[in-house]
């Protein structure tokens, strides 16, 4: 018998018995012809070795899939080719296995296939060389990459990955733009222990990192849309919104100005001052610039509605309809996402950004129906209703533009509820006087997957504005007492358009499009969607690749 340290040793004729008392001690027994004897190893800690191997990284990979056919077993991207050989075929093996091969959007994630990544998404893209479909007018392939790509992320990051390798399917702007989308949520007021990690992006197997790096831009833009038009109403008013534009423009080497109530009422800005004058909180105009070429080149001016509660003044909104006007300062968000956006991507031209800022509430001072004011351009204009008092934000402002003599002026807001109730979120409301600007706009959506619908922008709506002997304009010109959402997103062009100076302007009305479910779009989760400001990116570079061509 032996005896080594804690441990008893009973031999017998054939075969050793050990007995374990207190430290489990492993021994590594050497057996020879002339001596027998035990060699102490130190133990084994099996938690410590698996964090040393955890990467804290995943990768997404795509599946390319035939919904016709029930036989099709899925064909991998090339990169998930290229993955699938390095692992041994284990990807395709493990598919087998699991059920019909992934559709569109669906997830597939495997564990420990190699010591790269703890976690691989195989996500389904759906049909291969999908393009630009006619009747959607959509390009299908990019769509199906930026859902493919917010399904995969979405589904490691719900494993607290610290790193996501993501692949380009094709496509590596629109897989960054469909990543970036969808890990980011508004969390920001949540305890930190309860905060869903967002993990960093990383471009996988592929040289265009110019793509990515555009994507990236793009998607950033649209989240910080998304962060102003979700935070609070009472954390973001019309103060706490500009504090927040110079702090976000100025470290990206935009200028921003901050102008107050007695500017306003110096440029004679009463319809502006109206709206904001049943609230506590002042009214606050922003002009903001870039120059990315001759200061002597004509601006492109973007103007962004920015009331950051819409109560409806003494006209009180339901409950219900005041549940997401803190999103109503949609337009303006837009406006100062896109600036940042055209600064990142130095974007050759000139923009001017101007948004006015305030709250409509029903004070005692508050804007009342029957009210006429005399606008900036000299017109007397007639309020009807102090629901739809964030348009007269706009009339004032679209006036002052013309100061910077624009090459044109893209005005942007939530304004007319009725393109919420005919499109609902499948698109944003255009109207405009200029075709070229259309087709610009038009081709940007279609690229981004962001649509735009033009209404049209006739005589007839403009008619019901002005033929009234009470004053210049209507504010919402109902035909009859009975007709408040007769032709309303094209009365509100309408409205605009008779302040607008001489030139080319397009008008996006996003009610429809600012707010998001979370079921139309993967990549867009519950929450303010921050729509439409790739497009707007979108439609800004392309009028600079023109240029540069012609």
């Amino acid at each position: 018998m032996f005896k080594i340290g804690s441990i008893i040793l009973k031999r017998t004729t054939r075969l050793v018995q050990m007995k374990y008392v207190t430290i489990p001690t492993v021994f590594k027994r050497n057996f020879s012809k002339s001596a027998m004897f035990y060699t102490l190893q130190p133990p084994r800690d099996i938690a410590t070795e698996a964090c040393s191997v955890r990467t804290h990284k995943g990768l997404v990979v795509g599946l390319y899939t035939n919904p016709d056919d029930p036989l099709d077993v899925g064909t991998l991207t090339p990169t998930g080719k290229r993955y699938n050989s390095h692992v041994d075929n284990k990807i395709m093996e493990l598919l087998n296995f699991t059920g019909p091969p992934p559709e569109k959007g669906v997830v597939r994630i495997f564990y420990d296939l190699d010591k790269s990544f703890d976690a691989v998404a195989v996500v389904g893209i759906g049909r291969q060389c999908q393009g630009y479909d006619v009747f959607e007018q959509m390009d299908e392939g990019k769509e199906a990459i930026r859902i493919a790509a917010a399904a995969g992320c979405q589904a490691l990051q719900e494993l607290h990955l610290r790193k996501l390798c993501v692949e380009s399917f094709g496509h590596s702007e629109s897989a960054a733009e469909g990543a970036a989308l969808g890990v980011w949520l508004y969390q920001e007021k949540k305890s930190k222990r309860n905060q869903l990690p967002v993990p960093l992006l990383e471009l996988h197997d592929d040289c265009d990192w110019t793509g990515w790096q555009i994507g990236l831009q793009k998607a950033a833009a649209q989240n910080l849309a998304r962060q102003l038009m979700d935070t609070p109403a009472n954390l973001m008013t019309p103060t706490s919104f500009a504090q927040n534009a110079v702090e976000v423009l100025c470290k990206s080497g935009v200028n921003v100005e901050v102008k107050v109530r007695g500017w306003a009422e110096t440029n004679n800005m009463n319809a502006f001052l109206a709206v904001s004058a049943g609230s506590c909180e002042p009214p606050i105009f922003l002009e903001i610039s870039y120059y990315g070429c001759s200061r002597d080149e004509r601006p492109v001016v973007l103007i962004g509605k920015g009331v950051t509660y819409n109560s409806g003044g003494l006209c009180l909104r339901n409950l219900a309809h005041q549940q997401l006007m803190r999103g109503e300062m949609s337009g303006a968000a837009v406006v100062v996402a896109t600036c940042r956006a055209v600064a990142g991507l130095q974007l050759p031209l000139n923009v001017r950004g101007l948004i006015p800022l305030c709250e409509n509430m029903p004070g005692c001072g508050a804007l009342k129906p029957g009210d006429v004011i005399k606008c900036s351009n000299g017109k007397s204009l007639f309020i009807e209703n102090t629901k739809c008092a964030g348009r007269l934000a706009l009339v004032d402002t679209v006036f002052y533009a013309q100061n910077f003599w624009p090459r044109f002026i893209l005005n942007v807001g939530a304004i007319s509820s009725c393109s919420r109730k005919s499109f609902g979120q499948a698109c944003t409301v255009a109207c405009t006087n200029s075709e070229a600007l259309w087709e610009y706009m038009l081709a940007a959506s279609m690229h981004t997957g962001d649509r735009v619908w033009r209404m049209p922008l006739w005589k007839h709506f403009t008619k019901l504005l002005i033929n009234n002997h009470e004053c210049d304009v209507k504010m919402t010109g109902k035909a009859k007492i009975t007709d408040s959402h007769y032709g309303g997103p094209c009365k509100v062009a309408a409205f605009i358009n008779t302040f607008m100076p001489c030139g080319d302007w397009i008008h996006l009305d996003t009610m429809g499009v600012m707010y998001s479910t979370g079921n139309d779009y993967i990549y867009l989760r519950e929450g303010m969607s921050g729509r439409p400001t790739r497009t707007v990116v979108e439609f800004l570079s392309q009028l600079v690749c023109q240029n540069a061509c012609s």
